[in-house]
């Protein structure tokens, strides 16, 4: 695992043992990945969605019974994240979503349909998304994505500038 991913997930279980701790049953969005596994080791229940294209089939997470829906770094990929958000009948989640930042244009592959981001967003636009679509904010925090080994004005930047924002929320 890089250096990157491995500092995000850290902060991300870190986040979540906080605001959530095990035992949960948690749908995390997307299909399993290598921090689904990391929920399970830290003894959380964990089931995924099957690939579904969730901006046509958001209500698929209401399909599962779970404690809370986990969103790691899914709704800056989705046209629509509004509808999803809106539909989950859940009453707990935690969300985490790539910042926009000043001086970088958003992640864009060319090749591949899913891996684009059609939304970085500002703390704010997150949060008045949520606010739209039922949700209350209950803890946040940001963090950087910084690497000290490589040189430039924009990696100086990053040193700074917070990259990703998570949030747990609870259905109002």
């Amino acid at each position: 695992m890089n250096s990157y991913k491995e500092r995000r997930y850290t902060k991300t279980i870190s986040f979540l043992e906080k605001v959530a701790p095990p035992p949960l049953r948690i749908l995390d969005l997307g299909t399993e990945n290598p921090f689904s596994e990391i929920m399970k080791q830290k003894g959380y229940e964990v089931c995924n969605t099957n690939g579904e294209d969730l901006d046509a089939e958001f209500d698929v997470v209401n399909h599962y019974r779970v404690d809370m829906v986990a969103a790691f770094e899914i709704f800056e990929h989705m046209l629509a994240p509004f509808n999803i958000l809106k539909e989950i009948k859940c009453s707990r989640m935690v969300a985490s979503v790539p910042l926009k930042l000043w001086f970088a244009s958003a992640y864009w592959n060319e090749k591949d349909d899913w891996d684009k981001h059609y939304h970085e967003f500002e703390p704010k636009q997150f949060d008045f998304l949520l606010r739209k679509t039922g949700w209350k904010i209950v803890a946040s925090e940001k963090w950087t994505s910084a690497n000290p080994w490589k040189l430039g004005i924009r990696p100086f930047l990053r040193n700074f500038t917070p990259r990703y924002y998570i949030v747990y929320c609870e259905k109002i």
